[in-house]
């Protein structure tokens, strides 16, 4: 056997790593692409009347994306400011608005 013979049998080891990680990239993307399902949340910022502000407030995803988009969040977040108001003693805040933390509107 030859030298040039030997060389195009065998392939190189980095083609087949680089082909290894397009598939690995392409399944991330496919999973990445789903739609939120139970049990994922979206993050929002509440600025509240006050001037204070909340970062990350989680609402289940499954309640967005109707037709009334991310405004069910609010009634979300109000229950939720409720229910800690409740067992802390404190009087809820009053929310001036609520934003997607990725600054989506």
């Amino acid at each position: 056997m030859s030298c040039a013979s030997s060389m195009i049998a065998r392939k190189p080891w980095p083609q087949i790593a680089q082909a290894s990680m397009a598939g690995m990239e392409m399944e991330v993307a496919k999973k990445s692409a789903k739609a939120p399902g139970k049990g994922e949340f979206v993050l929002f910022d509440v600025f509240y009347e006050d001037g204070t502000r909340r970062s990350n407030r989680r609402v289940p995803a499954e309640m967005l994306g109707g037709l009334d988009g991310d405004k069910p969040a609010r009634n979300v977040i109000e229950q939720q400011d409720r229910e800690i108001a409740e067992k802390s003693g404190q009087p809820p805040l009053r929310i001036k608005s609520v934003l997607r933390s990725d600054g989506k509107k």
